[in-house]
């Protein structure tokens, strides 16, 4: 592990990629180092170096936003070339900031929710505490830092993949199944990516992850972690959480997050009767399980977030009569497994992109039906849904497949399906 001090200050610096981060990045440095700026885009609006002169250019540090694919990029083969310059936004807070308590989030399922409820429930213990990364605001925006301000980040297996130096007082992996091969190009370059946020802990800190998990547990197994590890149970549920009245947190991955929360909360010697208030109250983020719509015989859950069959899973089990709508761009290496006895409680209707991928999964299992769009299928669903053939019944919009075959990411796909439903509501 490179040690951290300040090494950016007064250095030539490159950052690649100028989404939130990269400018946040930029702001950040500007008045610290000497900053070239880059991406692939050339109608920012910002003055970016001549591709033609990067190379000319002796960079002491390349900082990369988390969307810059170094194998697929206007700037690959000098990325290959310079691949130790590479660093993160979380490397340039880490070097400035490195005596604050952070808490980093990651995993394949869960991240922003887990991380949303832990932000709420240190902000009601009166903590200064800012919710960044994939979530909330790009770290380095923050501002006003104080000793006692306590980061809450989301960390994707992109920002960890690149940085050298991000070091979490307190780290959590939730899950791990097959994702983002595409980028990752095998799932065990996307497993040690998670695990960077372990390697690089030292003595003193502590990680939670979930128990039972099969690439989790391989992976403890194989290394020895300077870190003090404390596996989470999630299959045992605290009998705490049975008891928060709460209807977000019916569905096992809820619980499973909300698990991780406690486990963490308990380190932290937190207020246990303001945690419970704040579980309580919680209202869980838009277009994650989120139930938009309930009556008698009713409900209906945007859940646009979700992009693999591993993050629908739970809420195909504890719903009934499911008429299940999934659809768009598959998830490489994704697989279906659910046990036998829920399938004749499920419906697909099945939009998109990838509509063979989807049939090839779902054959002999579920009955289904393919539609050419969103729209389509959730017709055909509200014509079955008024003849109330069941005592009650639930549209789940729950795509397993990323967006952008039709929408620009999930968050336009969720509002796009809300917008459905207001439509019909008078139908409903």
């Amino acid at each position: 592990m490179v040690k951290a001090k300040n090494i950016f200050l007064k250095k030539k610096i490159l950052i690649y990629g100028l989404g939130k981060s990269g400018i946040s990045t930029f702001k950040f440095l500007k008045d610290k180092a000497k900053v070239y700026l880059f991406d692939d885009n050339s109608k920012i609006n910002l003055k970016l170096i001549d591709i033609q002169k990067i190379e000319k250019k002796e960079f002491d540090f390349i900082i990369i936003s988390p969307g810059i694919d170094i194998s697929n990029c206007k700037l690959s083969k000098f990325l290959k070339k310079n691949f130790l310059k590479i660093y993160t936004d979380l490397d340039v807070f880490y070097s400035f900031y490195k005596k604050n308590m952070c808490i980093t989030i990651t995993g394949t399922n869960g991240k922003s929710t887990t991380a949303k409820i832990l932000y709420d429930v240190l902000f009601d213990q009166k903590k200064d505490v800012r919710l960044v990364g994939n979530i909330g605001n790009p770290i380095l925006s923050e501002k006003n830092i104080k000793k006692k301000t306590i980061f809450v980040i989301e960390a994707s297996s992109y920002q960890l993949d690149y940085s050298r130096l991000f070091t979490s007082k307190y780290a959590a992996i939730l899950n791990i199944s097959a994702d983002h091969i595409e980028r990752h190009k095998t799932l065990k370059n996307y497993i040690n990516a998670k695990f960077k946020l372990l390697d690089f802990q030292i003595k003193g800190c502590f990680s939670f992850v979930k128990k039972g998990n099969e690439y989790i547990e391989k992976k403890i197994k194989s290394k020895k972690f300077k870190c003090k590890i404390i596996k989470v149970n999630t299959k045992k549920i605290d009998k705490f959480i049975k008891n928060i009245d709460n209807e977000y947190f019916s569905s096992e991955a809820n619980q499973e997050n909300l698990s991780f929360v406690v486990e963490i909360s308990k380190k932290l010697n937190l207020k246990k009767d303001v945690l419970i208030d704040t579980i309580r109250n919680f209202k869980g983020l838009k277009y994650r399980q989120q139930i938009i719509f309930k009556n008698e015989y009713l409900t209906i859950i945007n859940d646009s977030k979700s992009t693999s069959f591993s993050s629908s899973i739970s809420l195909l089990k504890v719903n009934p009569n499911i008429f299940w709508l999934l659809g768009g761009v598959h998830k490489k290496g994704d697989k279906f497994d659910l046990s036998k006895r829920y399938f004749k409680n499920i419906k697909a209707f099945i939009f998109g992109k990838d509509k063979k991928f989807f049939n090839k999964k779902l054959h002999k299992k579920i009955e289904y039906r393919n539609f050419n769009n969103l729209k389509d299928a959730l017709k055909k669903i509200l014509i079955i849904v008024k003849n109330k053939k069941f005592k009650h019944q639930t549209i789940l919009f729950s795509p397993c497949a990323a967006s952008f075959d039709s929408f620009k990411n999930f968050e336009d796909r969720g509002n796009y399906f809300n917008n459905l439903i207001k439509k019909h509501l008078n139908e409903i």
